[in-house]
């Protein structure tokens, strides 16, 4: 498995979350701030094996926290989950 960066990066008020996936898996992808507080997950759901690069095929993020309102500008870190495997990065939200 390999998270590639988010594009665009910085970005707003949207961005996209690229991954390659070893396997066939489950995938989730959680945002967190800098302090480890989670601001939201992605159910990305079962993907195959092979690239998730473009547009239709990486994770989609609207910049919105689980209650729907916009995150604050700055630096954030996003983890992908994919069964047992996990991989980090962070990415920044400009306004």
């Amino acid at each position: 498995m390999r998270l590639l960066p988010n594009y665009p990066n910085p970005f707003n008020p949207e961005t996209w979350i690229p991954f390659e996936l070893a396997a066939d898996a489950r995938v989730t992808i959680g945002i967190y701030d800098l302090l480890g507080g989670r601001v939201r997950t992605l159910d990305v759901g079962a993907r195959p094996m092979g690239e998730h690069r473009s547009r239709d095929k990486a994770a989609y993020w609207d910049g919105r926290n689980a209650r729907g309102e916009r995150v604050a500008s700055g630096v954030h870190v996003y983890e992908l989950t994919a069964g047992d495997t996990r991989a980090v990065r962070r990415m920044v939200v400009r306004k």
